[in-house]
């Protein structure tokens, strides 16, 4: 296997990590018991995992309506976007 693929693998796993996190806070919401910080589910979006998180919110119906996710999980998305791009660019282009 070459680097973009591994590339691609991790980038899928880092994805479904966060969808999981996702899903695993909002069955401990409807349980009552403690919480995954919104920092963290944030943070997780950041770290390239914002289509994990989209999944996410979107699948479980989680976190939908705080600002916060409606605005900062497309930001984290178009720089997801742009940071894989460039790292793409430069490894098909030397």
């Amino acid at each position: 296997m070459n680097t973009n693929t591994y590339i691609i693998l991790a980038l899928v796993l880092w994805n479904i990590i966060t969808l999981a996190l996702y899903g695993a806070d909002k069955r401990k919401a409807k349980k009552n018991k403690w919480r995954i910080s919104e920092a963290t589910l944030i943070l997780y979006a950041f770290l390239l995992g914002a289509l994990g998180a989209m999944l996410g919110m979107s699948i479980f119906r989680h976190k939908t309506t705080r600002w916060k996710f409606k605005i900062l999980i497309p930001i984290a998305f178009i720089l997801n976007i742009a940071i894989i791009s460039l790292v793409f660019f430069y490894l098909i282009n030397g």
